[in-house]
This record gives C-alpha cells, structure tokens and sequence, in this order.
C-alpha cells in the first residue's frame, strides 16, 4: 500500500480566515508591521457582508472630528454606552474600543490607500440618553473610481447589493443620497447630479460590465483590498478554513482547501477569525434568535457564507460562544423582493421608515414602534408586539403623496414607475384604507382607527403614543422640508400602498468571548493561545445593543487593528512610518485612490 500524500505545506506569520471589514483591516495592521500574512476566503469574492452596508463605522474623538474643531471628551462616550448597554456595559472592551477607533482611523486614512468622510451630521440613535451625540462621531469611506483600484482589486471585489442599489449603481448616504430624492421632486440640480450619476453608471455597464462608481460598503472593501495587496498580503478566495492546527494547546495554523486541493498552513504568530459570524447556521438561529422555531424564520442581508464557520473553528480550538448578549443578531427590517427568476431578494428598511407620511402597523392594524428609531428598535419591538401564533410581521403603510416623493422598501419614487412591484406583489395597493387592510390581511378598523389617530397628531407634528421625531437622529432621518415635525406627515392621500416586513439583521451580535485584545477567550475566561476573533465572529462589545449607526463595522475594523499590533507585538506605541502617505504598487507610481 502506497502512503497517502501529504497537502502541500505554505508558512507564514498570520492567518486570516474571512475577508470582511475586520479580517481584511487585521490584514493591512499585521503587514503594516512587517508580518506575512494569508487571507482566507470561502467565497470567490472579499467583502462579506461589509462589501453590502452602508460602510459607515462609530469612530468616536476620530481626527476627522478634530479636524472639523469638534473635540470630545472621551467620557462624553463612555457616559453614553453606559446609558445605552445597562448591565451589558464591559468596560475593559469599552475602554479597549474607544482607545483604539480614533488611532485606527487615524492609521487608515493617513497610512493606507483607505481614506474617509467624516459623518458631521449623523446622530446617535439614542438622543434622550445622557452623552448621545448628534454628530461627527462615525466615518465613511470616500468614493472611489474603480478604476483606480486595479483589475487586482475588482476581480476579487463582491458587487453592490442589487436590492440596496440603483440598477446595480450604490448611492450614498448625505448629498448623493438627498440629491437622488431631490430629483423626484423635480428640483434641476437634483436631476441633473442624478442624470450624470446613472448616465455614468450605463456607460461602465457597457464598456467594464459592472458599475465602478464605488460607494458605500464596496469603496470600503475595495480600498482595503488595495491596502492589502499593496503591501503583499496572500489574499485567497475560493479557499476555505477547514481546521484549526494546534500543537501543546496553542493554535498553530489551519488546513484549507484552496482551489487546487488542500493546503496546510502554519502561522508563527496566530489565527484570526473573521469569517461573519452564524447568521446563516439555522440551527442556531433556532437555538438562540426569538420566535424562531424553526431556523428558516429569518433573513439575513448577510452572504450564505457567514454560516457559523468561524464560530465552529473557534469552538473546536476551546473557544467559548457568548450568547449571553441583549441580542443575538444586530436587527434590521426588511422586505422580501419576488423576482421573474424565482430568486427572493432581501430588501433593508433603513432610510423609509423616518420619512413623513409612512407608519408601521401589525396584523391588528395598531402601531407598536417609533418607525424613526433605529433598525434594531424596530425589529426588537415588532417580535414583542407580534400578536402570539402569528409570524413575526408587520407592514409599512404610505399614501401617494409618499410613493411619489420616498421610496417605500425596494419601490422607487417618481420617475421610477410602480406597476412592476405591484405586478409582482411586492407593494400592495387600495383605494382606501380597508381596502388595502384586506389586501394585506391586516384588521381594516384598526388600520383605519390607528391612521385616523396618527393624522390627528401629525398635523401639528406630534406623536404622543411613540415620540417619533423627538430626537436628533429622528429629525436627521426625515425630510427637512416638512415641518413642524420633519419625521411626521398625515396619511391622506389614496391611494394607499403597503410593503410588508419580516425579521431580518446585518449579522450575528452573540460570537466567541475575547479579551481587550480581541483574543479568544475559554470557558475559564483564559486567552485560546494563538487564536483571534473579530468582526461578527467576536461576541458583540456593545453586548448586543445597537446605540449608533456603525456599531458593527466600527469595532470590526478598530478590533481588526488592534489585533493585528498584538500579533506584531506593537503593543500601544506610535504606529510606525513604513513609506510616504501615498503606497505603492511597486512600479514607483502612486497607489492610493482619491
């Protein structure tokens, strides 16, 4: 008998395994230091379910703050989080992440081909709470020309999500997202910033065959990728981690298997997690998410690929899984799109729901949440009002004047025409209220009872049963141009139109236990030796609350960072100077995309 053939063997200083926001910034951190690194992908694209947000992180006292002349006092945030996470408040975490953002920020933007927006005017959601900010504590990725990343780059790239784009084209947040609104308005620089946006975007569909205005989530990814490449991380798709490598209890390496069969890696330094965590393992959304009962009642905006993986990996190694979190999943509202192919696509309620004239109702036809709060309020509170053996649904109701001004879930405004999610019934429709309650399966008295009363209110701009428009980040999510209430419009108007909405989240906030250092943690609360998790992998520093809009990526990237100085030895020192602001490729020109 012949002896089997060993894999092939490949040595280096640190795995990755994942390539989302926190994997691909540990990446960028180690190399920056000088280490070799591997990055392990199990999809044939990088960028997870990053390459899909709104790419925007919660950076509190980051410099572009300072550089704006806003300077926070540390404890502003940390009096903040101790309001908004109670008894899930971790300080040492806490203090770890609010240390490390602004020098993270401060190291991408200045050091790498990753540079930011600063988010002046977005709040945190909390605005009652003592310390809540109403501004410049979160950054964004700069658009960028994919162009100027390289076919190296794109290649590797995961698309804009479909349901969250125009015609495949991201729009942005701020100015990009306020001039496409203003444009249905009729308003001539609206029309004109939106005519130059999609004509641009037909004509790299024609000449490239995918958009390469990047904004949002895949500027982020892109630019981190470049940063990667740039200073020689192994960056692998198509080649998932199978096993983790151990020798006298520390974690040594892992075994892959890479397209050209299986691939045995060592890592002097360590492995990192940061493959995003089980939103997509049912059997744990059975065991863990609310009113789940059998795994399959939930969508996640997540790849299929964030499957518990990593999670898995960590276990088998001594890892231990933290569900003892507010939350299991960072939630999110959204809307299921039937397409001609048979393919369901899932739609995000992120910007829709604080608009005026729109409300959200349950199958009773009463409300049961401030619809302008955020993702996470509204989810949380649609699976504790759903009425008891019903599924966990509601259903965002709007007038005409809306439909035409905002979009209602997936169904675009003016000029955009609405027979074709009305043809697919995605967007339900009547001439009047009980007509469109009886559409939808929703009790026509309580629907027309609860609009009557919302009207009541609205017209002076209040809401007495939910507050809605008391807040900053209420207000920031309304249309400016409504008064008194910018969040608050009468439903008046028919017809009437309704989308309904189901339990869906970005990602999992329950993940493996680690320290300050973003290592893994036993079950005696020991660092696993070797071994990392960040991103969705790591169990949630905001103990699975959702007090800012970034609170995902913001500590992906600052615990990726972090990491990747402990696997370096770094410690808290300055970062070092590794070459001028602008990297390179190599062939002596500059790099970094503006």
């Amino acid at each position: 008998m012949t002896s089997p053939v060993p894999a092939p063997s490949l040595d280096t200083d640190v795995v990755v395994v994942g390539a989302g926001a926190g994997g691909l910034a540990t990446a960028v951190t180690a190399a920056h230091h000088g280490l070799r690194v591997v990055v392990l992908e199990r999809a044939d694209v990088c960028g997870g379910a990053t390459a899909w947000s709104g790419g925007w992180m919660w950076a509190p006292g980051n410099p572009l703050a300072h550089a704006d002349g806003v300077h926070e006092d540390v404890e502003e945030f940390r009096t903040y989080l101790r309001a908004a996470l109670g008894a899930d408040y971790d300080a040492p975490r806490v203090d770890a992440f609010l240390a490390a953002a602004p020098e993270m920020v401060r190291f991408f933007h200045e050091r790498t081909a990753l540079t930011f927006v600063p988010g002046a005017k977005i709040c945190d959601v909390y605005g009652d709470l003592p310390g809540a900010g109403t501004g410049h504590r979160s950054v964004g990725p700069a658009p960028v020309d994919g162009r100027t990343l390289g076919d190296d780059v794109l290649v590797k790239l995961r698309r804009q999500l479909y349901e969250t784009s125009f015609l495949g084209m991201g729009v942005m947040a701020g100015p990009d997202l306020a001039a496409f609104l203003s444009a249905s308005r009729g308003n001539p620089r609206g029309l004109l910033h939106a005519t130059r946006r999609v004509g641009r975007h037909v004509y790299d569909l024609v000449t490239r065959r995918r958009g390469m205005q990047l904004v949002n989530g895949t500027a982020l990814v892109g630019r981190l990728l470049r940063s990667a490449l740039d200073l020689g991380v192994d960056v692998r798709v198509s080649s998932p981690a199978r096993e983790l490598l151990r020798e006298g209890g520390r974690v040594t390496g892992v075994v892959a298997t890479t397209p050209d069969g299986p691939l045995r890696i060592t890592a002097a330094r360590g492995v990192v997690l940061a493959a995003g965590g089980f939103p997509h393992d049912v059997g744990r959304r059975r065991a863990l998410f609310p009113r789940t009962p059998t795994g399959a009642e939930h969508w996640s905006l997540a790849p299929r690929t964030a499957d518990g993986a990593g999670t898995t990996l960590g276990e088998s190694a001594g890892g231990r899984l933290r569900s003892d979190v507010a939350s299991p999943a960072a939630w999110c509202p959204v809307s299921l799109v039937p397409y001609r192919s048979g393919r369901t696509g899932v739609f995000p309620h992120i910007m829709d729901r604080a608009k005026p004239g729109s409300l959200g109702v349950l199958s009773t036809g009463r409300r049961f949440v401030n619809e302008a709060n955020g993702y996470y309020d509204y989810v949380h509170a649609m699976i504790a009002a759903a009425p008891e053996g019903e599924p966990v649904q509601a259903w965002q109701i709007a007038d005409a004047r809306f439909v035409r001004r905002f979009p209602l879930g997936m169904a675009k405004p003016r000029p955009v025409p609405l027979f074709p999610y009305l043809r697919s019934g995605y967007l339900k429709k009547g001439r009047t209220l009980a007509e469109l309650a009886r559409a939808c399966g929703i009790d026509p008295d309580g629907l027309t009872a609860t609009v009557e009363e919302f009207n009541r209110h609205a017209r002076r701009g209040a809401d007495p049963a939910f507050g809605r428009g008391a807040t900053p980040f209420n207000r920031y999510g309304g249309d400016p141009s409504v008064g008194p209430n910018p969040s608050l419009a009468p439903l008046e108007k028919g017809p009437y139109y309704a989308v309904r909405i189901v339990p869906g989240s970005f990602g999992t906030f329950a993940g493996l236990a680690t320290d300050a250092r973003a290592r893994v943690l036993d079950a005696a609360d020991a660092p696993v030796p070797g071994l990392y998790a960040v991103g969705n992998d790591q169990a949630s520093v905001m103990g699975g609350h959702y007090p800012a809009g970034g609170i995902n990526i913001g500590p992906a990237m600052t615990f990726g960072y972090v990491a990747g100085r402990d696997l370096a030895g770094a410690g808290a020192g300055p970062v070092p100077d590794r070459g001028p602001r602008d990297v390179t490729r190599g062939t002596g020109s500059p790099s970094r995309p503006r």
